[in-house]
């Protein structure tokens, strides 16, 4: 482990970290809502992946102060730092797809875009374990695009906001990004947020659902710590769920 990251780049990785244990709850917690029972399996599958990287960000995490049994089992709702997109479950399939497949994907752009050198090896073997995780969502995307357009319109337009506020504020280019500054990342916020408007264009192109164009979303705006727009955060009966012995999995052996 090296010396300590700046505070914007832990608050990055809680974020990240956040996000995916959320994913991993409702991947386990709405595997049945899926169409048939391939799907279920496959969130299955997923739910593994995600808790695993969950566990390795956790370990880097205490590496750099935040306590195990915070990160673990003590925290209130609003000391999570996921996404917006994943306080609560989704109500159909549509929206699961287009709310959690979206967000899995933005995960992955800032886990990417991370080049500390405490990660060396770790990123990758995360993306290279991501790939399944796109081979099902995108083929799903792509046919509810196609399918169901105006649900998808829907969703998306619901959606969007709060993943790109996940992914951080648009004026944060080249010259102003403080994590690409410092080095912790290759890639502004700029330049992630475009990777991921290109990514929805692409998996609704030829279909009837246009991409909205989104505002910009200022620094000033935003909650950096928590990487989102709005209030709220975890229903308790949700937290309940995520936090005390069934986190214990988390710990390091």
């Amino acid at each position: 482990m090296t010396d300590g990251w700046p505070a914007e780049a832990v608050d990055y990785v809680q974020a990240i970290a956040d996000t995916k244990l959320m994913l991993s709850h409702w991947y386990a917690e709405q595997a049945f809502l899926g169409p048939n029972i391939s799907d279920s399996i496959a969130l299955f599958s997923l739910t593994q992946d995600e808790y695993g990287q969950v566990r390795q960000f956790f370990l880097q995490l205490e590496g750099q102060g935040r306590d195990g049994d915070w990160l673990r089992e003590d925290r209130e709702g609003d000391e999570f730092c996921n996404a917006a997109t994943t306080d609560r479950p989704a109500p159909d399939w549509t929206r699961f797809e287009v709310r959690f497949g979206l967000t899995d994907r933005a995960a992955l752009l800032l886990l990417d875009a991370i080049v500390h050198d405490d990660f060396a090896g770790l990123t990758d073997k995360m993306s290279e374990e991501e790939y399944s995780h796109f081979d099902f969502h995108d083929g799903w995307l792509e046919h509810l695009a196609s399918s169901e357009p105006e649900e998808f319109q829907a969703a998306l337009e619901e959606t969007l906001p709060d993943v790109l506020a996940f992914v951080g504020p648009s004026e944060y280019d080249d010259g102003t990004d403080p994590l690409l500054e410092a080095g912790f990342t290759d890639r502004s916020v700029a330049e992630l947020r475009e990777a991921f408007l290109d990514h929805c264009e692409g998996l609704t192109s030829g279909t009837d659902v246009t991409v909205p164009e989104p505002d910009g979303l200022a620094a000033a705006d935003w909650d950096g710590r928590r990487r989102r727009i709005v209030e709220g955060g975890i229903e308790a009966n949700v937290l309940e769920s995520i936090r005390g012995t069934r986190n214990k999995e988390f710990a390091a052996e």
